[in-house]
């Protein structure tokens, strides 16, 4: 992979103790940048951070994202190092599971959904916003889903809160569209992770793509950004 990002740049990149926020803080640390990871299982981030630390600047922080002051404990370790300027919002949660129908659907559930995958993404948008810009500028990630679109029995609660994810997505660029801040959608598709393992058990894993692909693929799509805003089907850029 080419050089995409400059060395000494610092990243933030959530729900990366393993899957793709893991493969994604890897290839980052290989082109030079400080990654800050989080993850809500202390035991798999320490495990990651043994692994990862090996490879370059990395700054691990178990907690949740659903936390403000977790989040804030993100947005310091950056201003630490003076800057930010990549922000991927990778951790989410599936609710419960098997995953419900909307019938079965229980306030609860639905609230953890919310306050995991769209209240998390906002609220550490809005505490790193004041960091991006006085870096000069960056880049907001969103990670999505193709449930976010389409309509697939039972996976409505998880959906929702994608598709509200990829609403304000584009809100969010287009109120940043006078700023140097830019906002990408990836839909990362049917990966071979444990969050697919669990929603669907028995699918076949040599169907599913590797996780470090897909990272290859988000980092590439990221680097050949021309657009404030862009959504990208991370499938389509492996060619």
């Amino acid at each position: 992979m080419g050089n995409w990002f400059e060395a000494g740049h610092v990243a933030i990149v959530t729900g990366a103790s393993r899957g793709l926020g893991k493969e994604l803080a890897r290839e980052l640390l290989g082109q030079g940048l400080c990654v800050i990871v989080d993850g809500r299982d202390g035991g798999a981030l320490e495990a990651a951070e043994k692994e990862l630390g090996r490879l370059g600047d990395l700054v691990a922080i178990a907690g949740d994202v659903a936390d403000p002051e977790h989040v804030r404990g993100l947005v310091a370790a950056a201003e630490r190092r003076g800057r930010l300027d990549l922000l991927i919002n990778n951790a989410s949660t599936l609710g419960e599971v098997p995953l419900p129908t909307v019938e079965a659907l229980e306030p609860q559930t639905l609230a953890t959904l919310f306050a995991v995958n769209l209240f998390a993404p906002i609220e550490l948008i809005r505490q790193a916003l004041p960091l991006l810009r006085a870096s000069g500028g960056g880049t907001i990630v969103n990670v999505t889903s193709d449930a976010a679109a389409e309509a697939y029995p039972t996976w409505g609660g998880y959906g929702a809160t994608k598709a509200a994810l990829e609403h304000v997505s584009r809100v969010l660029a287009a109120e940043l569209d006078d700023t140097a801040v830019r906002v990408l959608v990836a839909d990362p598709g049917d990966m071979n992770t444990q969050m697919h393992r669990d929603a669907i058990p028995d699918a076949d894993p040599d169907t599913l793509r590797d996780p470090s692909e897909s990272a290859w693929a988000l980092l590439r799509a990221i680097a050949g950004m021309r657009e404030p805003f862009e959504r990208v089907r991370l499938a389509e850029v492996y060619a």
